[in-house]
């Protein structure tokens, strides 16, 4: 049993009221996100038969993601982290809202459905660098492993039942009513983060423009481990992210129909199923030293298990049900193994960097960790018009084995880099 116990998440950091508090929130709001996650591409596809249209909404949220996340990051950096906070959290709430409308009116426009979008990415970009720039000011450093683990685990829980729910649902109801649960779940949120403590910049230096941005930039310029660590996920998301596939999956391979339903579901079920098993099984994550070769192994795994999945859809139209059991499971394998990864980059960058720049970097990140899938989305759809979804999932997925095993072979620093693990508690 001691065993087990060692295996399955910390829990230490939920004893900290303030990200508690947070971590609560999140599993009510989670779920509604993921409503609106599984519906814009689901509608997008409803309206057009494209999974190019579908591609298309990565490229109008990569933009603004990339804008307002580095310029998130400054903003981060110079105001009152709690503030912006409940302003980003209100911008959200509206862009649901928005959402909602248009699905209500019966409007069925792409470009009003993708200017929607690229707000609602904005608030987002502005949000989450702020989110996780925080983090280090609630909790002792030797939590934050901890912290991002139970912080994915309830993103991937989300991403669980939201399209698993989503999915049910969209034929019997529609896509307003998803939109409309999430405008409401998001109000958790807003009430968990006007309960922080204000949360002022530590050593704030000059104003959240231009030159602030370039100086956020110029310090990851120095740390070869940092930069590597996001150069590998943007890897890992912009070949290896099949998403912008699974509306064509779902209608051409396994003969849904075109709005979606179960199967559909079922796919953007699989990577957030691991995750969400590689997060409840997290305890090992603090125990581990070669971080930099643990994140190289389990994008790895990654890129063979999207190339399995690949594989596995390709084969789906003469073996319909057990393929589609092999591609979930495939993909569950993905995302248990990205779960890791991103924990292990997550805490490399907080404990690299400062609290004044903590929120430019983790700007770049947002930008990087958003924004890669985004241009996944866009690559995996133009490539399917020509290759076919199964054969563009496949090639992803091994253009993501052989890329990482050329970096880890030639970056040393990054593959060698190895944490101190704080001295076990004495029992005596």
């Amino acid at each position: 049993m001691a065993g087990l116990r060692a295996l399955l998440a910390d829990t230490t950091p939920l004893q900290t009221p303030t990200f508690r508090r947070l971590w609560v929130a999140n599993i009510i709001t989670v779920i509604g996100a993921q409503l609106t996650v599984v519906a814009v591409p689901a509608q997008l596809y409803a309206i057009t038969n494209s999974s190019a249209y579908v591609g298309l909404a990565g490229l109008f949220g990569l933009v603004p993601l990339i804008v307002f996340g580095l310029w998130g990051g400054a903003l981060a950096d110079h105001f009152d982290r709690r503030m912006l906070l409940i302003v980003t959290t209100a911008g959200l709430i509206l862009t649901s809202g928005c959402f909602w409308a248009q699905a209500a009116a019966g409007l069925n426009n792409v470009w009003l459905l993708l200017g929607v979008f690229s707000l609602q990415q904005a608030c987002f970009a502005v949000n989450q660098p702020t989110r996780t720039a925080v983090l280090p000011r609630l909790l002792p450093d030797e939590q934050l492993p901890a912290a991002n683990a139970l912080n994915m685990t309830v993103m991937t829980a989300g991403a669980i039942a939201g399209p698993l729910v989503g999915g049910a649902l969209i034929p019997v109801v529609g896509f307003s009513w998803l939109y409309l649960i999430d405008t409401i779940t998001l109000f958790a949120t807003l009430s968990a983060v006007i309960r922080l403590p204000r949360l002022p910049v530590q050593g704030r230096t000059g104003s959240p423009g231009l030159r602030s941005i370039i100086e956020g930039v110029r310090f990851l310029r120095w740390h070869v481990v940092v930069l590597v660590s996001l150069g590998v996920d943007l890897v890992a998301m912009i070949f290896g992210m099949p998403r912008a596939l699974f509306p064509e999956l779902a209608h051409v391979s396994f003969g849904e129909r075109a709005e979606g339903g179960l199967v559909y579901a079922l796919l953007f079920v699989g990577i957030p199923l691991g995750s969400l098993v590689g997060g409840i099984f997290s305890g090992w994550y603090s125990r581990v030293r070669r971080q930099g070769l643990a994140v190289i192994v389990c994008i790895l795994i990654w890129g063979g298990a999207i190339a399995l999945f690949g594989v596995a859809v390709g084969l789906a139209p003469v073996w319909r049900t057990p393929m589609l059991v092999v591609a979930i499971v495939m993909l569950a394998v993905g995302g248990a193994a990205d779960m890791a990864s991103a924990a292990f980059r997550q805490t490399m960058l907080l404990a690299a960097t400062d609290d004044a720049v903590r929120g430019r970097v983790q700007g770049v990140f947002i930008v990087v960790v958003a924004g890669g899938p985004r241009l996944a989305d866009v690559f995996h759809g133009l490539a399917a018009e020509w290759l076919g979804a199964p054969l563009t999932a496949a090639i992803g997925g091994v253009l993501v084995v052989v890329t990482m095993l050329l970096i880890g072979a030639r970056v040393t620093p990054f593959r060698n880099y190895t944490v101190t693990l704080p001295e076990p508690a004495r029992t005596d």
